[in-house]
């Protein structure tokens, strides 16, 4: 056996509670539709009903995105320097989830008869305040699912937990266009439901739903790390070091570039699939297409309960490298499939390619995710810091600059390609067969500049073991 796939077993004090990797990653919630159920909404209620035009949204997504990409490394340099009773992390989640579950309904507090640039300047200047709110919880999220365990395996189940609750999560963002053309939302006298309403009451649900965990985060999981070797023998980090110390460390480029190529394929189809169930496969009806998301939130789900532990036992056994070597090449015959499997004349097939997208999603990022804590062991044997806000922060930046980039870039597709939201079912020939090639081929571009990533990062189980043995003897066991 080579040396990259020597096992080595977890320690037993390693081991979390699962019921701590459970409140962990219920704090996915506050991540996923802090940053996405306004996208999720977004083209059904302000393109499809209130008829603002796709580059205006695709722009103001774009913004906000842009936005966040500047506020990240602020909150990963402050939640990394914070000295407080109750930690680093912990207050930055409280506050941060209190202020995300209050903005996030203001979201869709608009006028139905506004002029386009009156829709423009509310969603950009709305929605980049949403995100400085959910920046302010997210870096000090991420950053605290780096300090839970020094166990390399157990690393990989925290993130089984939190990649699986993601997937109950993500219902939120599936199940929000059919709450909002509910029969309850019609109005006496109408045929159509009013969608502007129930994505106002949708918003408020989840808002409230986000302050809540961000509470019980803030009492239940604590940070492993803190006292004995934060508190009271790390100097203070500079802001500059989110940006340019960080990059230095090989590990951390080839994980970025990973990342980074994966999330802007991703990012530039994030429209494409929705209009293809409501435009390709359900020939328009709108209603049916967002019923259709509904179930694709469910089947998700299933695979993935199915799935992930299957791809954790598999990285316990090979290795996160090798696992994820595998989940990129299963990724390409799961993006061409869809080609096939969305299709009017077997509606139901879309369920498969969305539960497919799913695992592989789940799959990439909850190796990923504990790859990137193997990056803040390997920084701390080399620089004496535990600066796990300062590679949040700064991954975090340039995977949203990528995603920025794939969003304002979505639109843009969307209107080279002759999509128009007001043709409804009647689109221009050509148009929805272009949006099917973009929808496989441009994720396989991504996956192929993952790939150089991935042969570039060598952090393996065994030299991992290795560092943790030198940070021991340097500094004890956590």
């Amino acid at each position: 056996m080579s040396q990259a796939h020597e096992h080595h077993p977890d320690k037993p004090e390693d081991k979390l509670p699962p019921a701590e990797k459970v409140v962990y990653g219920l704090g996915i919630t506050n991540d996923i539709w802090g940053n996405w159920l306004y996208h999720s909404l977004a083209w059904p209620v302000f393109n499809i009903f209130l008829g603002v035009g796709p580059v205006i949204v695709s722009s103001c997504l774009m913004i906000s995105r842009l936005v966040d990409a500047v506020t990240d490394p602020l909150f990963g340099w402050l939640t990394d320097n914070a000295r407080t009773r109750w930690g680093r992390r912990r207050p930055f989640i409280l506050v941060g989830s209190i202020l995300a579950g209050l903005l996030l309904p203001c979201m869709f507090l608009v006028g139905r008869d506004w002029s386009q640039s009156q829709y423009f300047w509310f969603m950009a200047i709305s929605s980049s305040l949403l995100v400085i709110a959910v920046s302010c919880f997210n870096m000090a999220y991420q950053s605290l699912g780096s300090e839970l365990t020094p166990g390399y395996h157990e690393r990989t189940s925290v993130f089984k937990f939190k990649g699986i609750i993601q997937r109950i999560v993500d219902l939120g963002l599936y199940s929000a266009a059919a709450f909002t053309t509910m029969k309850i939302f019609i109005p006496d006298g109408e045929d159509e439901p009013d969608v502007l309403f129930g994505a106002q009451i949708y918003t408020l649900i989840a808002g409230a739903l986000m302050i809540g965990i961000g509470i019980m985060l803030f009492f239940k999981v604590k940070e492993r790390y803190y006292n004995k070797v934060v508190a009271t023998k790390q100097p203070p980090i500079q802001l500059l070091d989110t940006y340019f110390t960080a990059l230095k460390v090989q590990p951390f480029r080839a994980q970025l570039l990973i990342s980074l190529a994966y999330g802007m394929g991703n990012s530039m189809i994030g429209g494409i699939g929705y209009i293809l169930t409501v435009y390709y496969v359900c020939g328009g009806n709108v209603s049916e297409g967002n019923m259709w998301s509904f179930k694709m939130g469910f089947v998700n789900l299933a695979g993935v309960f199915i799935i992930m532990p299957l791809v954790n036992k598999i990285s316990n056994r090979i290795g996160k490298r090798q696992a994820l070597k595998w989940v990129l090449s299963l990724g390409v015959l799961v993006y061409l499939s869809t080609f096939w499997l969305y299709t009017p004349h077997a509606p139901v097939l879309q369920l498969l390619a969305s539960a497919l997208l799913s695992v592989l999603h789940g799959s990439f990022y909850m190796l990923l995710s504990s790859m990137g804590v193997d990056v803040v062991d390997y920084d701390e044997q080399h620089s004496g810091k535990r600066r796990e806000g300062t590679f949040v922060a700064c991954g975090t930046w340039f995977a949203k600059l990528g995603m920025a980039l794939g969003v304002g870039l979505s639109g843009l597709l969307l209107e080279l390609s002759g999509y128009d939201s007001g043709l409804g079912a009647n689109q221009p020939e050509g148009s929805l067969l272009t949006l099917r090639i973009l929808f496989f081929a441009i994720p396989i571009v991504g996956l192929a500049l993952a790939a150089i990533g991935f042969w570039r990062f060598r952090l393996s189980e065994s030299e991992m073991h290795r560092i943790r043995l030198e940070l021991e003897e340097r500094r004890g066991t956590i």
